[in-house]
């Protein structure tokens, strides 16, 4: 471990050294830390393996999570290179990214109901504007992807096609991150994702929002609303394939009993079965003049119930993997009876992320704003919590 880099609880390790029980955190490039989706200890001489054969040469070690037996020979580590400390500028940058992610928001509305007015009206959609929202979208998920993932579990009955278009983009964004998909994917995904419902400006206000169960008749008028769409697709100067697809597959089915062409199997791409889960996942877990907002594991819940035949299985559990199984901005009751939001997973197993505690189910009234890392204290997640189940609004701790 000679040539090891110690700073405090990061230390870079070879990985040709890393030994069963190192927790490694992130991996090493020339653009510095690279965050990895499934970090945490070595299980297995095969993990270390499959480290190597991807072209990795070092990693970075959290020493104060690894086991006591890993081989990591603290007292001896010298630093020869300093990392800088990141603590207390991670709660700054947290605040600062979360108004940044919240003007995006504001600034993404703005622009989808602009469009929706204009297309109302027979305009073709401008698909520039969009793509710059896009990559604004891609660049606040790179630089802190949690602050997003806040601000967009903020929702409103009233506004739920703008929201809903938002989110879809930006649960594509993250999805095809996950995936490795490069930049330009991800860009094509974020527009069809802000596009994908952009056909339901032509169906009727009082069917799309009517707060009850269609009739037949209104089901199939709202269908239409992909009818619309390809009209309005194809009078949209250039728009990708992909984006494309998103707008006009998310109601598509594996077995060929979806719409509007009835696609099935491989007739249907990655991104076109991509943007079926995310359309249900966003669809589940948001509140409606008909209905209450789901929680996130419900909502996992009923899409593994639409495979194999509805929605494509792998990449249902891939998403769930993607999003976890307590997303950050998804509201959770502690052991002890808080109830908080799930605030910060970077880094963190699904079961320990840090949350922001608000309020106690047991004793029904507001406790003080309190940070738990469930990653230092004995307390656990019980379950997670729709909205709807709790008796006050969570809106302003967000």
């Amino acid at each position: 471990m000679g040539d090891s880099i110690e700073s405090k609880n990061l230390i870079k390790v070879p990985v040709a050294k890393l030994g069963v029980g190192m927790f490694v955190e992130s991996i090493d490039s020339a653009k510095g830390h690279v965050s990895i989706a499934n970090a945490g200890q070595i299980r297995s001489k095969e993990a270390i393996t499959k480290l190597l054969r991807s072209g990795i040469t070092h990693v970075w070690v959290n020493a104060e999570r690894s086991s006591v037996d890993c081989g990591l020979n603290r007292p001896n580590l010298k630093s020869t290179s300093v990392v800088k400390p990141v603590a207390k500028r991670v709660i700054k940058d947290r605040v600062t990214n979360q108004k940044k992610a919240k003007e995006l928001m504001v600034e993404a509305k703005d622009l989808i109901q602009k469009v929706l007015s204009e297309t109302f009206e027979g305009k073709a959609v401008e698909v520039g504007p969009f793509e710059v929202l896009a990559d604004n979208m891609i660049e606040s998920v790179l630089l802190d992807a949690d602050a997003l993932k806040c601000v967009s579990a903020l929702r409103s009955k009233d506004a739920y096609l703008l929201e809903h278009s938002i989110n879809v983009a930006f649960l594509l964004v993250t999805f095809g991150r996950y995936l490795k998909f490069d930049t330009d994917m991800l860009r094509k995904l974020a527009v069809g994702g802000i596009l994908h419902d952009i056909g339901k400006i032509k169906v009727d206000s009082a069917v799309l929002n009517k707060p009850g169960k269609l009739t037949a008749e209104e089901f199939e008028h709202v269908k239409l609303h992909q009818t619309f769409a390809v009209e309005i697709m194809d009078n949209t100067a250039g728009l990708s394939q992909v984006s494309k697809d998103i707008s006009l597959m998310h109601h598509e089915k594996l077995d060929g009993k979806g719409y509007p062409r009835g696609l099935k199997g491989d007739e249907i791409p990655i991104h076109g079965r991509m943007s079926c889960i995310v359309d249900i996942f966003d669809a589940l877990t948001a509140a409606r003049c008909y209905k209450e907002a789901m929680s996130p594991a419900a909502a996992f819940k009923i899409l593994l119930s639409l495979t194999p035949f509805h929605l494509d299985q792998a990449l249902v559990y891939d998403f769930i993997r993607c999003v976890g199984v307590y997303p950050v901005g998804s509201l959770v009751e502690l052991s002890d009876g808080r109830v908080g939001i799930v605030w910060e997973a970077k880094n963190r197993d699904a079961l320990h992320p840090i949350v922001k505690c608000f309020y106690s189910n047991k004793h029904k009234h507001y406790t003080g704003v309190t940070m738990v890392d469930l990653l230092k204290s004995d307390l656990n997640i019980e379950k997670g919590i729709s909205p709807s189940s709790l008796e006050i609004d969570p809106t302003p701790f967000y």
